[in-house]
């Protein structure tokens, strides 16, 4: 992901699927870990859409 990042992507959703989670990637270099039960958010970047994370689990 982090090469993503340097090459200007703004957004970044690594999906964990063994370990239900999710990572996201900012371009300011900040990564969150959500849990499962998380809803993930397009930000600024897609703004309004969100996507529940357990439906890609």
């Amino acid at each position: 992901m982090q090469e993503y990042i340097e090459n200007g992507v703004k957004l970044g959703w690594l999906i964990d699927r063994q370990n239900k989670t999710a990572y996201v990637y900012r371009a300011d270099g900040s990564i969150t870990q959500y849990p499962e039960s998380a809803t993930l958010s397009g930000e600024d970047v897609v703004p309004g859409f969100t996507l529940a994370l357990k439906v890609l689990l």
